[in-house]
């Protein structure tokens, strides 16, 4: 199994770059994204601020979509979900169910693997209040599908929440009615299969609409899955 340890800034297929599925650290595709990543990084100049690339080896069989990055996250870092609570349960899940290797310490240098799994976010940029809005998730949803495209071994995606669903629906080619989001719901697409789980945000958590057991419940799945076909 392939492993990872840092951010990708480009993806490859068969060993050739794709430059087309991470955009540039100064996208200029969505204005109001771009008006607030400039603002972020003249307040706070350290942090990455730049459009966050996915994280894991092109080469592996589970793909994992998120939302967007959170602004003390992986906008902080420049890596999906580090330095942030859903950071916290997604890659203490991953580690349980052998997706990772390694030790989690919300930050990209802390030495944490990826096993044959990839983190990618629907929306590339953080947004305003974690909130994309429909014409950003448009247009940032043709780097997911190069994404998906430069996965030659994708078996599984698991889509975080109803954005990220919708739009990994979309780039699959799905029509909507015939894969409705619904935590826990597994849905075929040819040789893929698409997990839905909420969001393992804080507020669903603090609210019980997701709990551990539930979020770990997925991943359990994917890895019965994987280990049966």
């Amino acid at each position: 199994m392939r492993t990872e340890t840092r951010p990708r800034t480009r993806t490859a297929r068969s060993g050739a770059a794709s430059a087309s599925s991470e955009p540039g650290r100064d996208c200029p595709l969505c204005p109001r994204l771009v008006d607030y990543r400039l603002s972020v990084r003249a307040r706070e100049p350290d942090w990455f601020n730049a459009p966050v690339p996915s994280f894991g080896d092109p080469d592996a069989a589970v793909l994992i979509v998120g939302l967007a990055p959170g602004v003390q996250g992986a906008n902080r870092t420049g890596r999906p979900f580090t330095g942030d609570y859903a950071g916290d349960l997604l890659y203490a899940t991953l580690l349980k169910y052998g997706f990772a290797t390694g030790r989690y310490q919300a930050h990209p240098d802390d030495g944490l693997k990826l096993v044959d799994c990839r983190i990618s976010n629907a929306v590339r940029c953080v947004p305003p209040q974690n909130k994309p809005l429909p014409a950003e998730i448009n247009t940032c949803r043709a780097f997911l599908s190069a994404t998906l495209a430069a996965m030659p071994r994708l078996r599984a995606i698991v889509a975080l929440g109803r954005v990220a669903h919708d739009s990994a629906v979309k780039a699959l080619g799905v029509r909507a009615a015939a894969a409705p989001f619904v935590h826990g719901a597994v849905h075929p697409v040819g040789a893929v299969r698409l997990y839905d789980s909420y969001h393992c945000s804080r507020y669903n958590t603090n609210t019980r609409v997701l709990t551990p057991a539930m979020f770990e419940s997925v991943f359990a799945q994917v890895r019965a899955d994987l280990t049966c076909r």
